[in-house]
């Protein structure tokens, strides 16, 4: 399927322009088929969306010597409309936005600020911020028309990098860290997100009527029994003895997985004594580790199956997780049953991943160009980095625990353009690459070498000015923008304190 690209060797980017007047706005990312440019203000109110247009002119040196008029930000891209999204105390999570290429919808989130110490109440989860409100805006990308919204309150939902979000085909599974849902979601044709179900506290749609029914059933013998004669003691019996999530019951999903643990135990052993050993110490023995679990992070795996993140509450809102311990567990949503359970030092599990990788993204059907991001199980190259990286380790647990730490992956976070294609063209990873993160700036250009000729530099990306940044000593970070298909990218350069500076790279 890589052959398909191939002309793209000798069609790749090979002029740039320096520091372009543009508007300032923090540009957040070309959509998977390359029809918009999504951008939001600086004061975070605003969505700005541009159209890429080709430009007029041409030359055949590398400096190009283009009309002034040719070497602005309009001569690139036409600006379709402005949308104000956020109202009030609310402010748009630059970091957060899904595609929906299909219809050509675009989904975005607004919040308030977000607080700490919290109450747990409700059944919220102890050390979990609070934001007050949380609103997921769904767009016509075409016109800006705002089809629908969906809001959470009082709630925790991770926006950064689409990470507590994830999008497959129609189907949008929010997870609320704080309450420990998993809100399935649908997103119709016609423009509107219907629930689908709630995963936590129960499973099934029914399961909450039938706790409550079976409740009341109890109360009710419990006091006839009793030969109690007035019902409004029974009234008040049944309503402080549902079932919420300040009692003693554990969640549905957490009693999926207990179950899943404990026949997977028993199972190992066929005589009964055996079995008690193994559960004493596999099982009991760390059984309030189990009941402690938080999810963390999910994605699909296909329309049916989810694959479940679960580890500490600290690790739950930590900017990075890789220390403490995790597990995953793959969820099927029809059954309501845990069909498989691995800590993230799983062997087995790695080596799924390790060969089986690109089925662990579960792109859209719709997104024919996501097909050609490379992963070490569809190309050779990225799997001769994923040995290096495996030979220098010291130990091959410690290994398997650093290349589980990106599952799940989160949603729409790799660019599908032909210049990250690695049966194409090798560069350093460490300044660039497709996935959709800022990254260490250099004032040295990122070479883009051919993998058919090794020796042949075929262009280069310079993020920051042309001659070069003038106080070498502050941070700077880059971003790159490159369009799914044509020879066109954005290089964004920030450094604190400073203008971002902006760099066009295109064809001549």
């Amino acid at each position: 399927v890589h052959c398909a690209r191939q002309f793209y060797e000798n069609l790749f980017p090979s002029c740039t322009l320096y520091d372009v007047e543009c508007p300032d706005h923090s540009f957040r990312k070309f959509t998977d088929d390359g029809q918009y440019l999504i951008s939001f203000s600086r004061n975070h109110q605003d969505l700005i969306v541009y159209r890429p247009k080709w430009l007029s002119y041409s030359c055949k040196e590398e400096d190009c010597d283009l009309p002034s008029k040719a070497k602005k930000f309009d001569s690139f891209f036409t600006q379709l409309y402005c949308v104000s999204l956020a109202s009030s105390n609310e402010v748009i999570c630059k970091d957060f936005f899904l595609y929906v290429e299909s219809c050509q919808f675009g989904l975005f989130a607004t919040s308030t600020a977000q607080f700490h110490d919290t109450p747990a109440i409700g059944g919220a989860i102890q050390g979990v911020p609070s934001i007050e409100r949380i609103t997921f805006h769904l767009l016509r990308l075409e016109d800006g028309m705002i089809l629908d919204e969906k809001v959470f309150r009082n709630d925790f939902v991770n926006l950064a990098h689409n990470m507590g979000v994830f999008l497959y085909d129609d189907l949008l599974a929010i997870v609320s860290l704080r309450y420990q849902t998993i809100h399935i979601l649908q997103i119709r044709e016609s423009g509107n997100l219907v629930d689908i179900r709630a995963i936590g506290t129960f499973c099934r749609e029914d399961d909450e009527l039938f706790l409550n029914s079976s409740t009341q059933c109890m109360a009710i013998a419990d006091k006839s029994k009793m030969h109690q004669s007035s019902w409004s003691h029974v009234e008040n019996s049944v309503h402080n003895t549902q079932p919420s999530s300040d009692n003693s019951f554990l969640s549905g999903i957490k009693q999926r997985l207990l179950s899943f643990i404990f026949r997977g135990i028993w199972n190992e052993e066929r005589h009964n004594s055996m079995r008690v050993q193994g559960l004493k110490k596999k099982f009991y023995f760390h059984f309030q580790d189990y009941v402690d679990l938080i999810i963390w992070k999910v994605q699909f795996l296909d329309r049916h199956h989810l694959l479940i993140k679960f580890g500490s509450v600290d690790g739950g809102v930590s900017r990075s997780a890789d220390h403490h311990p995790s597990f995953f567990a793959v969820y099927n949503m029809d059954t309501t049953e845990i069909v498989a359970f691995y800590q993230n030092s799983a062997e087995e599990l790695y080596l799924l991943f390790e060969q089986f990788c690109d089925h662990f993204y579960a792109t859209s059907r719709n997104s024919l160009y996501m097909n050609f991001i490379s992963s070490h199980s569809n190309n050779i190259h990225a799997f001769e980095q994923l040995q290096s990286i495996r030979n220098k380790a010291s130990s091959f647990s410690q290994f398997v625990k650093k290349m589980l730490a990106s599952l799940p992956f989160s949603c729409q976070s790799l660019s599908p353009s032909p210049y990250f294609d690695q049966s194409l063209f090798r560069f350093d990873e460490k300044l660039i690459s497709a996935a959709d993160r800022h990254r260490p700036s250099t004032d040295h250009p990122i070479k883009f070498i051919s993998r058919r000729q090794p020796c042949t530099l075929k262009f280069k990306i310079k993020p920051g000015p042309e001659a070069g940044s003038i106080d070498c000593q502050k941070r700077k970070v880059s971003s790159f923008l490159f369009h799914p298909f044509l020879p066109l990218a954005l290089s964004i350069q920030q450094t604190m304190f400073l203008q971002p500076s902006v760099n066009i790279h295109f064809r001549g």
